[in-house]
């Protein structure tokens, strides 16, 4: 059977601020993310199979990708967790804000590095994670391979 790449797209607001950045990302600020999510595999073939003829069902997909990344980014903040913008990032949350803390500078490029171990840890071993996409601006992006990271 031949395999085939899906590609699954979301979108979600997040701000960020990167430390010691010598431009005006050093401020926070935010985006208008796309996020593009391309997996591969062979279609089931089990006729008696709900999901015949599929890869994975867009719907389970989506749901991963939601429960993983849109859902816990959208409308946050996103800051290193070893910078002085911990100490603004306790003071948001004290005010109700939705914080992320992580362990790394929260460019797209390590966002991406971040979710493709995230969406990894759920999809079924059936199908493997081919890319992703990481639109920040109009006309910028970061991406992702699999075949970069074997």
């Amino acid at each position: 059977m031949n395999k085939i790449r899906i590609t699954k797209q979301f979108d979600f607001e997040t701000g960020h601020a990167l430390y010691g950045y010598d431009g005006k990302c050093r401020n926070v600020h935010g985006h208008s993310y796309k996020l593009s999510v391309t997996v591969i595999g062979t279609p089931i073939e089990d006729q008696n199979d709900v999901k015949y003829g599929m890869v994975i069902d867009f719907k389970d997909l989506k749901v991963i990708v939601k429960d993983e990344i849109v859902d816990k980014f959208d409308h946050a903040t996103v800051f290193n967790k070893n910078t002085p913008h911990v100490e603004l990032a306790h003071e948001l949350e004290k005010r109700g804000h939705s914080v992320i803390l992580v362990d790394y500078q929260p460019t797209s490029e390590m966002m991406l590095v971040d979710f493709a171990q995230k969406i990894n840890a759920k999809i079924p071993s059936s199908i493997k994670l081919h890319s992703l996409r990481l639109q920040e601006t109009g006309t910028s992006y970061a991406e992702w391979f699999a075949s970069d990271n074997e």
